[in-house]
């Protein structure tokens, strides 16, 4: 790998109610060759004065101009949970508009959208039926009280995520019975203790790609995000990628060095 070689291009997107926190990191824990772009979605952070989405046109027309290669360098997108579904939105866009395509999808804690997601399921619960989810799965902080700040800052938020994610899982449906799986290489990674979405339910993600698939396991909850074995994982395949220069090489079985298809 040449020194002089440009760094990929990582974008990232985070889970249901996040903004670009988890990946604050990741600079320095993808190593060499990788430039981690973390994708702010409207209404959190620094865009919290805009107006949430929750349907896939809104989506696409929002992000569609920020996630794009550059001067012909390749670029991978990894999406965690809700980010899954936004990546592959995303991508189908790319494809339905005549645009340069990742070299690579990757896509964690998330099932694929022909599989039952318990959370954007309830996207329309009474606020104590999803809270009551959200602790059961592990998915709210320990000690969240009635009308305490979490409940009033963020709770409003994830509901309009999850009904996002109900809406691209329903969008990602009809997508692929028109025109079949994405045509790009696939990363499907699972948490060893994640109960929203255990491996055998993210190895589901195989049928959304006619490309290859390499399915791999990490230590963690749903939020393994928050560690250091994913962005590891992530830069090694940056640098398979970045290796291959255009990354058409990518299309090969050893799409992640040592990892099985």
């Amino acid at each position: 790998m040449a020194d002089t070689a440009p760094p990929v291009r990582l974008y990232c997107f985070a889970h249901a109610g996040a903004g670009v926190s988890a990946f604050r990191r990741w600079a320095h824990s993808t190593g060499p060759g990788v430039e981690p772009v973390p994708v702010l979605l409207p209404g959190r952070e620094g865009r919290r004065r805009e107006p949430r989405l929750t349907d896939r046109e809104a989506l696409v027309a929002d992000l569609l101009e920020r996630v794009r290669a550059e001067d012909g360098r390749p670029f991978v997108m990894y999406g965690h949970s809700l980010g899954a579904l936004v990546v592959h939105t995303l991508v189908r866009a790319m494809q339905e508009t005549g645009r340069p395509l990742p070299a690579l999808v990757a896509v964690g804690a998330c099932p694929p959208p022909d599989e039952a997601s318990e959370l954007s399921d309830a996207c329309e619960s009474f606020d104590e039926e999803l809270m009551d989810l959200l602790r059961t799965l592990g998915a709210s902080p320990e000690g969240t009280v009635p009308d305490g700040y979490w409940r009033r800052a963020v709770l409003p938020v994830l509901r309009d995520d999850l009904r996002l994610a109900h809406a691209l899982r329903a969008a990602a449906r009809g997508a692929a019975a028109a025109h079949g799986p994405l045509p790009v290489p696939l990363l499907a990674v699972s948490g060893d203790r994640d109960p929203l979405a255990p491996r055998a339910t993210v190895a589901g993600w195989r049928r959304w790609s006619a490309g290859p698939v390499v399915t791999r396991t990490v230590p963690g909850d749903h939020f393994f995000v928050r560690g250091t074995a994913l962005p590891r994982l992530l830069g090694r395949a940056c640098r398979v990628v970045q290796r291959s220069g255009s990354g058409q090489e990518t299309r090969e079985p050893a799409l992640i060095p040592g990892a099985r298809r």
